[in-house]
């Protein structure tokens, strides 16, 4: 099991190889009307950031002006129950089924399952455990399964299996740029979707790690792993869980070089794809990635039980 990837406390790359390519269902408008979305008009807004206690080196910054076109994005992640509709009307496989495994955090494997479940672990971040046979429908591995769990977001699915399941709602995957703007919920250059401060007046508007991370999620916030996409209050456009809970996969290649521009074929620094909002795994002393601006990027054939990701569309005229 190999992992170069520096912030792989967020996401381990998942070294997969396939001979045959993933098949993209067709796409259907019916799923698409069934989900709620926010209509944006397009404009310009203060990208990126330049935080002090941020990570420059995931090419967070500088600050820019960038420009849009209108477009609408769904309200919520996609869910198990969105996810499972999908699956039964096109008999899709997911990359995690198709190569038999995908990454799994350590501490959601019962005690008495690990050694049973557990193939391998990722050298510099053992807390990341390869399990055959985790998938979207059994989160944990064999033995798991969705149950009680229908309205969290979907996990274990890649960034070319949330663009398959785009094309069969009609829709795509946001840029980035629509992605922070939408996150961002009018306020302008905020650390988070409600103002700077993390935990207003005590309160917990998010669901990220506390505790010490990896050994401790004291689960403050109400949860120590994903939570119900409707858990905590929306943003000021109407926007659930855009900071914590999973990350969302945007469709632009990572790239620390940017346009100002929405362009998701832009420039790259590799092969991997932006993700934004940070997870359930996030915490302050290790990974403050739930910052609107923060980013990370994996490989699009990667999965692992905190990566998820929301739909977009062009507005209607």
């Amino acid at each position: 099991m190999s992992n170069d990837k520096p912030n792989s406390c967020c996401t381990p790359v998942a070294a997969r190889e396939i001979s045959s390519p993933i098949k993209t269902p067709q796409a259907t408008s019916i799923h698409a009307a069934t989900r709620a979305t926010v209509s944006l008009p397009g404009g310009s807004f203060l990208m990126g950031t330049n935080y002090s206690q941020g990570f420059p080196a995931d090419g967070e910054g500088p600050v820019r002006r960038v420009t849009f076109s209108s477009f609408d994005i769904d309200t919520y992640p996609v869910t198990n129950a969105d996810f499972a509709s999908f699956i039964a009307a096109t008999n899709y496989r997911t990359e995690a089924e198709v190569f038999g495994w995908s990454f799994v955090f350590w501490a959601h494997i019962p005690e008495e399952r690990f050694e049973a479940v557990v193939e391998d672990t990722v050298a510099q971040t053992p807390w990341w455990c390869k399990v055959p046979g985790a998938t979207w429908d059994h989160p944990e591995g064999p033995g798991s399964d969705v149950k009680g769990r229908q309205n969290h977001p979907v996990v274990h699915v890649s960034w070319n299996d949330a663009v398959a399941y785009a094309a069969w709602a009609g829709k795509v995957l946001p840029t980035e740029a629509q992605w922070e703007y939408a996150a961002r919920g009018g306020l302008e250059q905020k650390l988070y979707p409600w103002g700077d401060e993390l935990t207003p007046e005590g309160r917990h508007l998010c669901n990220i790690w506390q505790g010490q991370f990896p050994q401790l999620d004291t689960a403050a916030d109400g949860y120590a792993g994903s939570c119900p996409v409707d858990s905590f209050p929306p943003n000021g456009y109407g926007l659930y869980s855009c900071t914590g809970n999973v990350w969302e996969w945007c469709a632009d290649w990572f790239s620390t070089a940017f346009s100002t521009l929405q362009d998701p074929a832009g420039p790259s620094d590799g092969q991997a794809k932006v993700m934004k909002g940070g997870s359930f795994l996030c915490h302050a002393s290790y990974c403050n990635r739930y910052r609107v601006a923060a980013r990370t990027s994996n490989t699009p054939d990667s999965s692992a039980s905190n990566i998820g990701f929301r739909c977009a569309s062009k507005a209607a005229e």
